[in-house]
């Protein structure tokens, strides 16, 4: 009997080993998405003991996932090359090495250096569990699992990150990766065995397109995450990446189409499904991660919470995400994956439309339904986007369409990001200069408010109490202006998701997920 046959046999008989390895490599991919958010709600106290400036800390999540996006399509080869197992075990090892040198740096230097090490060698854990998820269960993927994990992931790491840096510190946000990351690498090297190694495509692998990959993706991340804060072009490093994100990005496509075997073979875009269903993952991505960067800055600027007021008032859509995962599951298994997918894209949408009502004085309630909303949203669109993208793909071609898969997501998260700090921006500045020229003294209204203020303040203040009150008077302003420039973000996002709903009816119905993949 062939290796294949007796795989094919295995595959079609889940015992407990297999579960328990599945289960495993689930916990890890969890760690590796974790680790993108985790450091969001903390960035402040990271700067102080690294003794950054503002500007240079964010260089925390940049490395991660620029490291992280050049892996991820990478990771495809790399499984062909290594066998999973070998692959996804020695990249849990790295990852959980490199985390222990992230929490002993001692500068920022070392510190950006380690998370792009904790980033690129991590990288190859979340593209392979989505293979290794239709391989070894070919007649019913766990989708509601696998999506359950890579929604939730960037929910709850603002709230996870500022929990360890409140009652530890910062040190913990990769401390907690050590023995749970020993954990996964052991089980996943003890009890998944669904392929072989071929280490013979080593000796046709194409240096020139991994080459380019790396450059070109490696560029576009940082132009996306640094063009908002150095106004795009007009600053000279993002210039020049840019040019050089242009010329290697078109090396990299001529070479992986006119090359036998391409470091990334793009031929999965031939198929209908898996384009609609990149192009959608997409734009989740940039909900789930814009989601998560935009309410935690939100609570931190207008209503002054810490890390850990922030975790326990986003931590909402995380609950409804995990509350909503079995019904999100039913309705995938008993449905058109295509009206589930409407569903879910549009109760994100309408999510983040009623998040754009934000006042000065929005708390947890205020807060609450539309991050249900947005939770159930979330897991509604993963699993059919998921089964949508892969379930008609052949077993030979899955290991490389999810690298590309989860990168749509990864760099819908990362353009997402560098357009909304763009519109914060403009907007921001937009909304002051309206609203800063309705404040003119010489109107009752200004006048009188003022008058109350110097009042109030009195001899609480050192100087002019008419200064003190005219300074107030700018920061309320400042507020206002900021709030109505958030709910124009967020009203955006909502906007993207109901764009994409006439993509749906593109798109071909996947047969039964009861049915051997092999058949498609």
């Amino acid at each position: 009997m062939s290796d294949t046959t007796i795989q094919d046999s295995a595959a079609a008989k889940p015992d407990l080993r297999k579960i328990l390895g599945f289960v495993a490599m689930v916990f890890g991919m969890f760690m590796a998405i974790l680790d993108i958010q985790i450091v969001s709600s903390s960035l402040p106290q990271i700067q102080s003991g690294l003794a950054a400036s503002s500007d240079e800390i964010s260089w925390i999540q940049t490395a991660y996932l620029i490291a992280e996006i050049v892996m991820i399509p990478l990771s495809g080869y790399l499984s062909r090359v290594m066998s999973t197992r070998v692959l996804y075990a020695v990249s849990a090892l790295s990852f959980t090495a490199s985390s222990a040198l992230c929490a002993f740096a001692w500068d920022l230097d070392s510190m950006v250096l380690f998370r792009a090490l904790q980033g690129f060698l991590g990288g190859a854990m979340i593209p392979t569990v989505f293979a290794a998820a239709f391989k070894m269960f070919p007649k019913r993927p766990p989708s509601v699992i696998i999506g359950l994990i890579a929604t939730l992931a960037p929910a709850v790491g603002p709230s996870v990150g500022g929990y360890l840096t409140e009652t530890y510190s910062w040190h913990w946000l990769f401390l907690i990766n050590l023995v749970p990351g020993l954990v996964v690498a052991a089980a996943v090297w003890l009890l998944v065995d669904i392929d072989r190694a071929d280490w013979s495509l080593l000796k046709s692998i194409d240096l020139i397109g991994l080459g380019t990959m790396a450059v070109f993706l490696g560029s576009l991340e940082y132009v996306v995450e640094e063009g908002p804060r150095y106004d795009w072009l007009q600053d000279p490093s993002i210039r020049n990446f840019a040019v050089v994100c242009a010329i290697a990005g078109a090396f990299f496509f001529w070479r992986v189409l006119r090359t036998a075997k391409p470091i990334v073979d793009l031929r999965a875009y031939a198929d209908r499904n898996f384009t609609i269903g990149s192009i959608l993952q997409f734009v989740v991505g940039m909900g789930l991660y814009g989601g998560t960067y935009v309410m935690p800055i939100f609570l931190g600027r207008v209503r002054g919470y810490n890390a850990l007021q922030i975790g326990e008032t986003v931590i909402i859509y995380g609950v409804f995400m995990c509350m909503s995962a079995p019904i999100a599951g039913t309705l995938a298994r008993k449905f058109d994956p295509r009206k589930v997918l409407a569903l879910g894209l549009s109760c994100f949408g309408i999510g983040f439309w009623l998040n754009s009502f934000l006042t000065a004085d929005s708390a947890f309630w205020e807060l609450f339904l539309p991050q249900a909303l947005r939770g159930f949203g979330a897991i509604t669109c993963i699993i059919p986007i998921t089964n949508m993208s892969l379930g008609t793909l052949a077993p030979a071609k899955l290991g490389n369409a999810s690298g590309l898969f989860n990168l749509s997501r990864n760099l819908g998260g990362a353009i997402g990001l560098a357009l909304i700090n763009t519109q914060l921006n403009d907007r921001l500045q937009l909304h002051w200069n309206q609203l800063a020229a309705q404040i003119n003294p010489a109107r009752p209204q200004v006048g009188q408010f003022i008058e109350k203020l110097s009042d109030r303040f009195g001899d609480l203040v050192d100087g002019d109490p008419t200064m003190a009150a005219m300074k107030r008077l700018g920061q309320i302003v400042y507020r206002e202006a900021t709030v109505l420039t958030f709910n124009d973000v967020l009203l955006t996002m909502g906007f993207a998701f109901f764009l994409m709903l006439p993509l749906l009816f593109l798109a071909r119905r996947p047969k039964p997920a009861a049915e051997p993949i092999s058949a498609h």
